[in-house]
């Protein structure tokens, strides 16, 4: 089996509806796919449809955006919770108010130097979407001050740029925590992607375990091969289960559908652990 665990529609910061999302996949010749949105599941019911008409296996998914103690982002990607969780629904309202308060923070910034606004970059971005960097960046590639997105975050919008603006994220600890009270399985999206900012310590990682991390994603193009190899020690160290994914954002980015995959018995483990919802399979 062809599995991807990791991609985004235009419910968060992909280009392609859910629909074409699970249309592209099907084209890449995917057996099955997760729709992890940002702190967001709107996009789960048309591409549950879609990918059942398709022949394609799908999984609900989601990720959610942290910050451990030193202020070093974290993605955890979640996969079978109930979308219906109040706890968890209420700390993603939270994070989705702070990431737009964060982003006109940022075009506030880029507006001293560059044909950005709030409009423009609004523009770009879906009514009830889940609004971020990649919609800025759009903005940036539409007033022509870079070529991509890819060329946004290399420089402009990097973490390292003097744009850059944090925003206040849920503890990871809390997020796993409220995923496994959602019914859902936590995995730690592309950790040592260490080109992307900095990369969590050592001792994060074990918090997280200790809070009930279910697995890593270690196939993923922004992890350092250093990395994929600390990682994979500290899988069989733990158990944990093991993913690897595209994610994908259609034209976004240069990720390709399929590009890294997660094994079947992976995928298994997560089946196996989940109760919060169903995938189609």
């Amino acid at each position: 089996m062809r599995i991807d665990l990791h991609t985004h529609s235009n419910v968060s910061d992909g280009t392609q509806r859910p629909e074409e999302l699970i249309e592209a996949a099907a084209q890449a010749g995917l057996d099955a796919v997760a729709l992890t949105d940002h702190d967001q599941t709107a996009g789960w019911a048309p591409a549950r449809a879609t990918a059942q008409k398709l022949g394609v296996g799908f999984i609900p998914g989601m990720e959610i955006t942290c910050q451990d103690h030193q202020g070093i982002s974290v993605h955890l990607l979640c996969y079978l919770q109930d979308p219906e969780y109040l706890p968890l629904l209420n700390e993603l309202e939270i994070s989705r108010n702070s990431r737009v308060i964060r982003a006109q923070r940022i075009v506030e910034r880029l507006a001293e130097d560059y044909p950005v606004s709030w409009d423009l970059v609004s523009a770009h971005c879906q009514p009830g979407a889940t609004v971020g960097r990649p919609h800025i960046a759009d903005a940036l590639v539409t007033a022509g001050v870079v070529e991509s997105r890819n060329d946004a975050f290399a420089n402009i919008l990097s973490s390292r740029s003097r744009y850059y603006v944090s925003h206040p994220a849920i503890d990871p600890r809390d997020a796993v925590r409220l995923v496994l009270e959602a019914g859902g399985v936590p995995i730690f999206a592309h950790p040592m992607a260490n080109l992307r900012g900095r990369v969590v310590p050592e001792e994060t990682f074990h918090d997280m375990i200790d809070a009930g991390l279910a697995g890593v994603e270690i196939q993923h193009r922004d992890n350092s091969e250093e990395g994929k190899k600390f990682l994979t020690s500290l899988a069989k160290k733990n158990d944990l289960i093991i993913t690897g994914s595209s994610d994908y954002h259609g034209a976004g980015k240069l990720n390709r559908l399929g590009e890294n995959l997660t094994e079947p018995d992976m995928l298994q483990r997560i089946l196996d652990a989940g109760s919060g919802s169903q995938a189609s399979l």
